[in-house]
């Protein structure tokens, strides 16, 4: 497989931007919930150097590892909060969880609005492809920034979609474990919340996050194809 450093490079940043987006919006809305661990952290930030030097094997070694296996970029970051905070008020911890998959599934969409955009003024245009990544293309001819945009704006689109829906699978460690928190009673979201902090379970719920979004992954970027196609047709 051959390796192109420009476009590894892009999909380094945006990874990064996007994971930085992920944790702030955990970091302010627990803030704003009453839990100030991570901003005291200095994590309610989008410069990803705090993020990068709390989680340096997610933020650096994963996606790099990730990008030389599938020509894309994944990985994670950890911004810290008070489990006694959490377990005191668990609806609230629920909702600090889903801040972050709901903050990229947002930068997705103001992806696809600008691609839109790009689209009315012409120097974007949108066709069917096997490939998301080859749906989007620039007129011949077009300016050098037109072309980085086109790979930038591409990039995030697919990047902040397949974060945001990865990150709510309902399986713990990821955010969407915690969702239950929204409807459990006091007395088991204590249980639950015991299970779900169990490092065992933590490994076992990754592997079968991961086993899920593979299956699961195909279905996701067709559906992204069709939104970006339609979504420049309307």
């Amino acid at each position: 497989m051959a390796y192109d450093l420009a476009d590894g490079i892009n999909w380094y940043v945006v990874f990064l931007f996007s994971i930085s987006c992920h944790e702030a919006a955990h970091a302010w809305a627990a803030s704003r919930l009453g839990d100030d661990t991570a901003k005291e952290a200095g994590q309610v930030t989008l410069d990803p150097t705090p993020h990068m030097k709390r989680a340096p094997f997610g933020t650096v070694v994963v996606p790099i590892v990730s990008y030389i296996l599938s020509g894309s970029v994944i990985g994670w970051a950890h911004a810290p909060y008070s489990e006694e905070w959490a377990r005191r008020w668990p609806a609230r911890c629920a909702l600090m969880s889903l801040a972050g998959p709901v903050a990229n599934l947002g930068i997705a969409i103001l992806a696809l609005f600008l691609i839109r955009v790009g689209c009315e003024w012409g120097v974007f245009s949108v066709h069917e492809a096997p490939r998301l990544r080859e749906m989007l293309w620039v007129p011949p001819g077009a300016s050098g920034i037109w072309v980085f945009l086109k790979k930038i704006l591409g990039i995030t689109f697919q990047l902040n979609v397949l974060l945001g829906v990865f990150n709510l699978i309902p399986l713990p460690p990821l955010d969407g474990c915690k969702l239950p928190f929204f409807l459990l009673p006091k007395s088991v979201a204590e249980s639950y919340w015991s299970l779900i902090r169990n490092p065992s379970i933590g490994w076992m719920g990754t592997y079968a996050a991961w086993k899920v979004f593979e299956s699961v992954a195909p279905t996701v970027l067709e559906a992204l194809s069709r939104s970006l196609y339609a979504a420049t047709r309307i």
